[in-house]
């Protein structure tokens, strides 16, 4: 039975993709100093709180089912520390928690293995428009002025606005998820305000996962890069015709990897997406409501609460990404038609490359079939055929049998 187990359950965006990605590069270097992160494969939390959450997600939910029974169990047979990290679990329901709990040791009577819930946050001012993006770079294809109606919805009745509060609803998540948990256990990480230090939100993260002083390589090649107002314009412009005929399976690779984040990313003198002003006043009256509720909580906090109140929105410097600028659209879009050619080129050299050595293949069948006496014969045929002489002598040859044609 694993003695504790660190639960990191979200949020999206709050730098999560990067740490995952050290603690899956330092998985050996972790197991070795008593922390366990249970992982063949990057995606595997990933894949488990799918299978955890019975979500669908573009065909990977087959190749989910079992996966969290299997992270659990890895968990329980790792004697020290565990750690499970990804954003989704945020929106589990209760009934969810409650399994995923049981399955790792938890008991509510306090038992049984030691559960510490983790959360990052970060300020709604930044997140709102994030998470319109990675509903773009998703598939999606409606505004952004229609997402924030969504969301602004209090029914949440319509499936964008119900995902977006579940895995963004700080106390809500913390509420569902650590009902059960001490409130000294529960760990709020806050994602600093923009302009601080680049390495704060790594400093805080390893303080809450118990990681300061440990060896662990921090370079990273893995991000959720954001996008630019006319590149996120564009993006959602090739879902609207493009989409439908794309299937997930090439969805991902060519236009969220590809064109999104390996290529359109770069961009970074483009508008940024922001917050509209407009929406300002009721975001930090709710952000004002989620501090004074958290902190009645008890939580640790490793940061600051503080941090939750993001900057107010200046009018002038706001660019609406569902009206751009088109030369700025236009310039993103022939980045793309070059990075697509690019590909394209680069697989055409690949194939041609298998479709030799798929040849090479057959030819060796091919004479691996062929009796030695033909084999034989033909490489002195081939020899002859490689000087005149030998040209001469074949031919005095096949006139000697009565032959007309080239083959011996």
């Amino acid at each position: 039975m694993s003695q504790r187990v660190l639960l990191h359950v979200g949020t999206p965006k709050t730098g999560t993709s990067y740490l995952q990605d050290v603690l899956f590069r330092n998985r050996a270097r972790l197991l070795k100093q008593g922390v366990n992160y249970p992982a063949e494969r990057f995606d595997e939390h990933f894949l488990a709180a799918l299978d955890l959450m019975r979500l669908r997600w573009g065909g990977l939910e087959q190749e989910a089912v079992g996966a969290w029974d299997q992270l659990a169990a890895n968990v329980r047979a790792h004697p020290g520390t565990s750690i499970i990290s990804h954003e989704i679990l945020a929106t589990a329901s209760r009934t969810q928690v409650a399994r995923a709990l049981a399955s790792l040791g938890h008991k509510d009577d306090g038992t049984g293995t030691e559960v510490h819930l983790i959360v990052s946050a970060r300020d709604l001012v930044r997140q709102i428009p994030a998470e319109w993006q990675e509903n773009v770079k998703h598939r999606a294809a409606f505004g952004f002025s229609r997402f924030l109606r969504l969301i602004h919805d209090p029914e949440r009745s319509h499936r964008v606005g119900a995902w977006f509060w579940g895995v963004q609803e700080v106390p809500d998540i913390l509420a569902r998820w650590g009902a059960s948990i001490p409130p000294e256990r529960i760990h709020i990480v806050t994602v600093p305000r923009p302009g601080g230090a680049r390495d704060v939100l790594w400093q805080r993260f390893s303080t809450a996962f118990g990681l300061d002083g440990l060896d662990l390589e921090l370079g990273t090649e893995r991000a959720n890069p954001s996008l630019g107002v006319p590149e996120s314009a564009l993006i959602r412009r090739i879902n609207r015709v493009a989409a439908v005929d794309l299937p997930p399976v090439h969805y991902r690779p060519l236009v969220r990897e590809l064109l999104a984040h390996r290529t359109l990313s770069k961009r970074t003198d483009s508008p940024r997406l922001g917050l509209p002003p407009d929406q300002y006043p009721w975001i930090a009256e709710l952000t004002e409501d989620w501090i004074a509720e958290l902190t009645s909580k008890g939580y640790d906090v490793v940061g600051d609460l503080a941090d939750l109140r993001g900057d107010e929105p200046v009018a002038e410097k706001w660019s609406n990404p569902d009206r751009p600028n088109e030369r700025q659209v236009s310039a993103a879009a022939l980045d793309a038609v070059k990075a697509l050619l690019v590909e394209a080129a680069e697989r055409q050299v690949e194939n041609d490359r298998l479709r030799a050595r798929l040849e090479e293949a057959r030819r060796e069948l091919i004479r691996a079939r062929t009796p030695r006496l033909m084999r034989s014969m033909e490489w002195t045929v081939q020899k002859l055929e490689g000087s005149e002489q030998g040209r001469k002598a074949l031919g005095a040859y096949r006139m000697a049998r009565g032959r007309n044609s080239r083959s011996a």
